[in-house]
């Protein structure tokens, strides 16, 4: 609908409030209105009686009288100087006052309140008008007036306060309404339009949008605007070149890991050679093939789509710690200190927590740790795992892209995917792995389960 438009919105709450002010206006202009009106009168009435105090014999004969009155729009007119003297000019019949109204006093407020009274009703009083002469200072002046005229006169005035209101407002919003068209609804408009034909094709560069160089929050929003999907498509472009990279590298590693068994098998029966020299090289061949096959597995697992299957159990958190030293092996001298309260219980995927952890405590004997403690505290119905070596830490490239696949490796010839593996498993799992601290005296990884409900709501979506 047209309404729902931001410029019929503007147009309209434009010409609302235009009106009301208009409305405030009015109320003070009608009772201003209502006093020049009495002043008009006091003044003709002034005239009046000047004419009645220039006569010889101080009267005027009935018709002339009724004339002047008439003139006037008085029932009577009669002025007190300050000399006590007093000229009355009336006619046959004099009315009696309904209600009297001294202009020397009285303030804006019941200036308003009785204008407003004076609208809302429909009878003819008979008012009492008494105020200062204009030209004559200390002598007053007082008028007998019909209240039915004044009415009409107001609501005259009104109607043309209101007539010219609507021509104020209309103009106004018009031209407030083109103001905002240009400065305002056409660029919305115009970035609107760029974010869904973006949204369309991010990939398609001529989507983007080209800033108008203003330099005013529209420009801002222009610029960052056109950044932002430069980025986006950049983005979109480098994943699509990964999503192929990644692909191919799948089936090389696919066919690669199987060529590297084979090796393997065939390697074995070299450790029962008769020759010295290649027992000695036996062992590196078997590690380096070892580290070949490793490789294969982690980049094949990290390009499987999806987290891998989440089997949550309830087990005791200190034995699961306590495989970890005798998984990364005993000769290197690796001491884990696990600092768990006994029989503490936790639910989570076991086999999976226990990647996790045999995870960075590999990396740390590989930093140079030599000893590596455990603690876990209870907060919130959540575990919470610090896991602290005494190694010499990350270097400034690791730390910078700690957890990207490919980049935050540690040492040279690293994939950087077992970080990167490992807190996706813990992401997994409701919880996270985040980096706490490392220096030259040590690494600190804090390592977060959720709360029992939590694990149980992460089962469902899994099984689901």
């Amino acid at each position: 609908m047209p309404i729902r438009s931001l410029s019929a919105r503007l147009l309209v709450l434009t010409v609302f409030f235009v009106m009301l002010s208009e409305v405030l206006i009015f109320v003070p202009s009608v009772a201003r209105f209502r006093m020049t009106y009495f002043d008009s009168h006091l003044a003709a009435g002034h005239l009046a009686s000047l004419a009645l105090a220039a006569s010889p014999t101080g009267k005027l004969d009935q018709p002339m009288t009724n004339l002047i009155l008439r003139d006037v729009g008085a029932h009577a007119v009669i002025m007190h100087r300050p000399n006590g003297m007093v000229f009355m000019l009336d006619g046959p019949v004099v009315p009696q006052p309904d209600v009297t109204f001294d202009l020397t006093k009285g303030n804006i407020p019941i200036w308003i309140q009785r204008s407003i009274e004076t609208l809302a009703r429909d009878d003819n009083r008979i008012m009492r008008v008494i105020g200062p002469a204009p030209t004559e200072p200390g002598a007053t002046v007082e008028l007998l007036l019909d209240e039915a005229p004044l009415r009409q006169e107001m609501w005259k005035f009104g109607v043309r306060v209101l007539q010219l209101s609507i021509v104020i407002s209309l103009t106004t919003a018009a031209l407030v309404f083109l103001s905002l068209q240009w400065l305002l609804v056409r660029p919305m408009r115009r970035i609107t339009d760029s974010m869904t034909s973006f949204r369309q094709d991010p990939e398609d560069a001529t989507r983007r949008i080209a800033p108008s160089g203003r330099r005013d929050e529209i420009g801002r929003a222009q610029s960052e605007l056109a950044v932002l999907q430069e980025t986006v498509r950049q983005a979109l472009a480098q994943r699509a070149r990964l999503a192929a990279l990644g692909t191919a590298v799948t089936k090389i590693n696919h066919d690669l890991r199987a060529i590297l068994s084979t090796a393997r098998l065939v390697s074995d029966g070299l450790a029962d050679s008769a020759a010295p020299e290649v027992r000695r090289v036996a062992p590196r061949l078997f590690e380096a093939i070892d580290r070949a096959v490793a490789l294969c597995t982690r980049t094949l697992d990290f390009s499987r789509e999806g987290a891998p299957p989440f089997m949550p159990s309830r087990f005791e958190l200190r034995p699961l710690i306590e495989e970890i030293g005798p998984a990364v092996g005993s000769d290197n001298g690796l001491t884990i200190k696990p600092a768990v309260p006994p029989g503490l219980m936790v639910r989570a995927d076991r086999d999976q927590l226990f990647r996790v952890l045999l995870n960075l405590a590999q990396n740390a004997v590989e930093a140079g740790a030599r000893h590596i403690h455990v603690s876990a505290v209870v907060e919130d119905g959540g575990v919470t795992l610090d896991i602290a070596d005494d190694g010499h830490g990350l270097p400034p490239r690791a730390r910078e892209n700690l957890f990207r696949p490919f980049f935050g490796s540690a040492r040279l010839g690293g994939t950087g995917l077992g970080l990167a593996i490992a807190r996706e498993l813990m992401r997994g799992q409701g919880g996270d792995l985040v980096l706490v601290d490392t220096t030259g005296a040590g690494t600190t990884f804090r390592l977060t389960l959720p709360a029992a409900e939590t694990h149980q709501a992460t089962a469902q979506r899994a099984t689901a």
